[in-house]
């Protein structure tokens, strides 16, 4: 990824979007818009530009039928609908939901309603009926189309389209229901936000995330690919292997860090200002997950696990 790639992802204020707590002026969503990469025949990578559209989308499209990763939010509707007629016009059979934040999972309900079947993890579910459906102003109760139909506890695979689809589940890393889609002929990996390229990750402590989850769920997809594997992330452009490697030893790096700091006595407050991250802050800082953020969620992580 360049730096000027890496430089305007930066520049894009996420914070609350995680959670699908920003409204998009209608000035500032003409501009948006979603560009559509095949990568592999009859697989594509939708991702946002001209701001943020939420997490990015895969799209499966051949005689059996469409299927679908993760759906954005629901300001985004109209434009992912323009970007998936541009490769078909067949409505879609099934959409996969790789986890419960609302910039994955936002046109659930509108996607229900078409007639989409909706997959998850087992957890995402019980999620949605104990705290309610992620808005724009707060989790309301989850609407009966929003909610995956078909649930799981470790595994599931789709045989459609000419490819085998091996859906996990993986360690609790970004939440505790974090599923990742591997293309196993086409060599395509969907990792939702198990990855986000070339940014701090998030790690939602406070529904299931964990560093150490974060850790070995990057490390359970790197046992899986090789070195022509694409890699579609959560958050950035497409990616390989080389860049995953990387992103899990700079997480890994910084967990050791910030828990030697922990081991000698150190408060979060005296870890914040010590900024044991001071050498990633260039390379993968950003306006949601600062080194600061990420130290403390880091912090927070490790107090919890123990």
């Amino acid at each position: 990824m360049t730096l000027s790639i890496i430089h305007r992802l930066k520049l894009i204020t996420l914070s609350g979007l995680i959670l699908c707590s920003v409204s998009i002026l209608s000035s500032e969503e003409e501009k948006l818009k979603f560009s559509t990469t095949e990568v592999a025949p009859g697989l594509y990578m939708l991702m946002g530009v001209g701001g943020f559209t939420g997490g990015n989308i895969g799209l499966s499209v051949g005689e059996d039928g469409v299927v679908m990763i993760d759906d954005s939010m629901p300001p985004m509707l109209d434009i992912m609908k323009t970007a998936i007629a541009t490769v078909t016009d067949k409505p879609v059979d099934f959409l996969i939901n790789t986890h419960l934040h609302g910039d994955h999972i936002g046109n659930n309900e509108a996607m229900g309603k078409s007639g989409t079947w909706i997959v998850a993890h087992k957890s995402l579910r019980l999620h949605l009926l104990d705290k309610g459906f992620p808005t724009a102003k707060g989790n309301v109760p989850a609407p009966k189309d929003a909610l995956p139909m078909i649930t799981f506890s470790e595994s599931m695979d789709f045989h459609l389209n000419g490819y085998d689809a091996h859906i996990f589940h993986v360690a609790n890393a970004h939440t505790n229901g974090d599923l990742v889609i591997f293309y196993k002929a086409p060599n395509v990996v969907h990792m939702g936000d198990v990855m986000f390229h070339g940014l701090f990750p998030y790690i939602d402590v406070d529904n299931g995330g964990s560093v150490d989850g974060y850790i070995a769920a990057q490390q359970q997809v790197l046992a899986l690919i090789n070195d022509k594997t694409k890699i579609i992330p959560g958050h950035g452009p497409l990616t390989n292997k080389t860049d995953l490697q990387t992103a899990n030893a700079m997480i890994i790096d910084s967990r050791n860090l910030i828990a030697a700091l922990m081991k000698s006595g150190k408060t979060e407050d005296q870890i914040v200002e010590l900024n044991p991250l001071a050498k990633y802050h260039d390379d993968w800082n950003w306006s949601f997950i600062t080194t600061e953020r990420m130290t403390r969620q880091v912090y927070k992580s490790l107090i919890k696990g123990k």
